[in-house]
């Protein structure tokens, strides 16, 4: 039982402990962050763990914001966390975020750090279009963001593509301009690559230099109305306090500075701005939320005390942080001085080395080639020395062809004498021909005289025949008794005057006419061949300029010649086809024989045979190729 009480004493006792605690969760624009926290923690107490945690000593530009139904607050720092109007369910989200903007970035935030947030939070905010930035320096901004994330450009490393999952540019920009990524991308990189040399935190505060010009830069815009019932937006900045229309966040239709605010009083949901200036009137706005004119009498106090702050000798500790932070920027600049010594010694050591490098790969090149030279030279020489060898063999199968040609020269001058002897037989025999044929042409001449002289006494012996059968006639006519011619004994007649006309006429069928076709074959033959090759040029020319015809430029003409071509329908064909003349031809080679027959024998001379020969071969060599 005792022990049960006890075990029931503690579990309370834990349960109490454990109620002591809570966790928070801490959203930077860097990274997210837990911590447990007392329940009597006020708001200063969490700041200060977490500004311990960041390093962070300038903390008077921050603070702890949180989201509470349609507006957001921030987390004072003499009040209890969670006393705050904040969601209760663990762990309790809350943002750290700058709550203050310096007037110069470059002469006010000190450390690393704080440049590092605020530059984060200025790009989300132009990102989403809290601040308005023209496209131009939206690109340059994008450039210093990139240096600050990659470094110094390289061509090698950042190809085309290696921006292409970072979001750089506000959608508004982008939709501005029928440009694709890539193009966006290119234009970036070129300024990129101008800002090398540049570390991190020199990007980062070129950054917060260009983005601190703009327009909407550091103000929070609040709606309010004035004494009238008009619409308006108040903003606050580290500046002073500016009125705008509702439709115009850029340009303030008036501003009050802070150093010519006299005092900003509040009661009943009313402001009253008081200028120093005693004759200019007071300007009296309202705001119908109660949260946002605490929210906004919060700021107005803060940036008040900064715009004095800054006005004033710093203080001992900013002094000591300055100090410290000239120190360490001097140190990072030597230290960065002399890495930039090295990496430059570092490359030309590199650049050294690749060039001892080539030129050993060059030496060793030359190497190789000097030694495959040197085994070619050695090959050389074994060929020379073998091209040597065979030439002296050559020399002595010259030296023995030598020998053999004097021999064959020898024979040969031997053979020439024989061949001179016999050259004068030949001559000799060739005289001796001529000879021959001299009286070959001798006896021809004597027996063509014979044969005229036969033909001579052929006629005069028909001239006796027939007046032999006339006087027979006469004498039979005469007599009382008839008696036939059949009735002479054929071989009463004589001797010589038994000549017959078939034995006297010429075989012009057997002979002539074979001689005749044969001479029509061969130079029908020489015909063909040379029609064929003309054809074949034909028809190469053809092939050659077939493809630069021009088919609309054809004359009738010339559609009428392919068309024949077609139809391999040529000259000759169409002549045989029209001709009548075969017929006759055939005729006329028919009849030749018989028409030869019939001529009488002292016409049937030499140049009558040549001319028919001649009109015969005409015909039949035309009737042949038709």
């Amino acid at each position: 039982m005792a022990s049960a009480l006890a075990a029931k004493m503690g579990l309370n006792s834990l349960r109490r402990k454990q109620a002591k605690n809570f966790n928070v969760r801490i959203t930077t624009m860097d990274a997210d962050m837990e911590f447990s926290c007392e329940v009597k923690w006020k708001g200063k107490d969490l700041f200060d763990l977490v500004c311990r945690a960041l390093g962070l000593r300038e903390t008077w530009f921050f603070g702890f914001q949180y989201d509470v139904k349609d507006t957001v607050a921030w987390i004072k720092m003499d009040k209890k966390v969670l006393d705050h109007d904040v969601s209760k369910e663990e762990p309790i989200t809350l943002n750290f975020l700058a709550k203050f903007y310096p007037e110069n970035a470059e002469e006010e935030l000190v450390q690393d750090i704080t440049q590092h947030l605020f530059f984060l939070q200025v790009k989300n905010k132009i990102l989403e279009e809290e601040i308005y930035c023209p496209p131009e320096a939206s690109v340059l901004l994008a450039s210093y963001a990139v240096q600050a994330k990659y470094g110094d450009y390289d061509p090698n490393v950042h190809k085309l593509g290696f921006l292409a999952q970072e979001e750089l540019l506000p959608k508004r920009v982008i939709n501005l301009y029928q440009m694709t990524a890539e193009m966006w991308e290119e234009r970036i990189t070129s300024c990129y690559a101008e800002h090398r040399g540049r570390t991190r935190e020199d990007a980062e505060m070129e950054y917060l230099k260009i983005a601190q010009d703009l327009e909407m830069y550091g103000i929070s815009y609040f709606p309010i109305r004035n004494k009238k019932g008009t619409d308006l937006l108040l903003g606050v900045d580290a500046l002073g306090l500016h009125i705008y229309d509702p439709d115009n966040k850029l340009t303030p239709k008036c501003s009050f500075p802070w150093n010519e605010i006299r005092n900003i009083s509040y009661s009943d949901r009313e402001f009253a701005i008081k200028p120093l200036d005693k004759k200019t009137d007071v300007f009296k706005f309202n705001s119908s939320k109660l949260r946002v004119n605490k929210l906004i009498l919060q700021l107005c106090m803060g940036n008040h005390d900064l715009f004095m702050r800054r006005r004033r000798v710093d203080s001992l500790e900013v002094q000591q942080m300055k100090a410290q932070a000239r120190e360490e920027r001097a140190r990072k600049r030597v230290e960065r001085q002399r890495l930039e010594r090295e990496k430059h010694l570092r490359e030309v050591a590199e650049r050294a080395r690749d060039d001892l490098e080539r030129r050993l790969i060059q030496l060793q090149d030359e190497a190789h080639m000097a030694n495959d030279a040197l085994l070619r030279s050695e090959e050389t020489a074994d060929l020379l020395a073998e091209k040597a060898q065979i030439a002296e063999e050559e020399a002595k199968l010259l030296s023995q062809k030598a020998s053999e040609a004097e021999a064959e020269m020898q024979r040969i001058k031997v053979t020439a004498i024989r061949s001179e002897e016999e050259r004068r037989m030949m001559e000799q025999k060739m005289l001796e021909a001529e000879m021959m044929a001299l009286k070959m042409a001798d006896e021809s001449e004597r027996r063509a005289m014979e044969a005229d002289q036969l033909k001579q006494d052929l006629q005069e012996a028909r001239d006796s025949e027939r007046r032999a059968k006339h006087k027979l006639l006469e004498i039979t006519s005469k007599s009382t008794y008839s008696v036939t011619p059949s009735a002479v004994p054929g071989d009463v007649m004589p001797p010589d005057l038994s000549f017959s006309r078939e034995n006297l006429s010429f075989d012009f069928k057997d002979t002539d006419m074979k001689r005749l076709s044969m001479e029509i074959e061969k130079e029908k033959v020489e015909y063909m061949e040379k029609s064929k090759h003309l054809q074949e040029q034909l028809n190469e020319l053809k092939t050659e300029i077939e493809s630069l015809k021009l088919k609309e430029r054809e004359t009738p003409l010339d559609i009428l010649h392919n068309e024949n071509t077609e139809k391999g329908t040529s000259k000759h064909s169409n002549f045989k086809k029209h001709s009548s003349r075969s017929a006759q031809s055939k005729l006329f080679a028919a009849l030749a024989p018989q028409w030869w027959n019939k001529l009488p024998h002292d016409a049937r001379t030499a140049e009558s045979i040549t001319t028919f020969r001649r009109h015969l071969k005409h015909h039949l060599f035309r009737e042949y190729l038709g």
